[in-house]
């Protein structure tokens, strides 16, 4: 006879399975030692029919409980990859969802490696502002030059009112004033990508408990 659980009972029971079988295998006892002139096993000072009785029920009862475990946690597995969830950026199926979630947090099996976006936002922000510092540091140093070149056509203390030899440091500096190139308008690359980001992991881990607590499995 089956049973019929919410995904959330059968989450909470998976992880006390875990500590349960854990503490079990633990604190059994499979193997002893025993005197021919003794009734008493060695370690556990039990008869030695009682610790036959003890180490087979102990194995049974772990058994049972990792068999317990695998039913649960297949049944999760299967109504993750079949249950649905909306976001504002798509349908996933719960178990998508939970893999991407996992990935965005790089807690999954790369350890962040797989963070494609992260990694996307970063090489933007850090490019960009190595870039833009790059300019101000040559323009800077041009307009130091500039002043120079003025300084000595004019002098220090000399007014001059023709103004064509200060044309040429104006071309001067036209001609080497260093630009930054941004085709993808770098600042609102990050804007979206911090919006998108932020949206997605919210209403995944929203959807996510939603579904879990909403949706029943069925325990063979």
């Amino acid at each position: 006879m089956s049973e019929k659980m919410l995904v959330t009972q059968a989450l909470d029971e998976r992880d006390l399975l875990v500590k349960k079988i854990t503490d079990k295998i633990a604190k059994a006892s499979f193997v002893d030692t025993i005197k021919l002139n003794e009734d008493k096993v060695f370690a556990k000072r039990i008869e030695k029919t009682e610790y036959v009785k003890e180490a087979e029920a102990a194995y049974q009862q772990i058994g049972d409980l990792i068999e317990r475990f695998q039913k649960i946690d297949a049944a999760i597995v299967e109504s993750n990859a079949k249950t649905k969830i909306k976001t504002s950026y798509g349908t996933f199926t719960v178990a998508g969802a939970i893999s991407l979630r996992s990935r965005l947090r790089g807690i999954d099996s790369y350890e962040g490696e797989a963070d494609f976006e992260g990694k996307l936002r970063e090489k933007l922000s850090d490019e960009y502002n190595e870039r833009v510092r790059f300019c101000d540091m040559k323009n800077s140093q041009l307009q130091a030059t500039a002043e120079n070149m003025r300084l000595s056509i004019l002098g220090r203390d000399t007014k001059v009112k023709d103004d064509k030899p200060l044309g040429v440091v104006d071309a001067y500096v036209k001609e080497n004033t260093t630009e930054l190139i941004d085709p993808l308008d770098v600042k609102k690359k990050l804007e979206a990508l911090d919006e998108k980001r932020n949206i997605l992991l919210k209403e995944l881990d929203t959807q996510i408990k939603v579904s879990n607590a909403t949706t029943f499995i069925e325990i063979a």
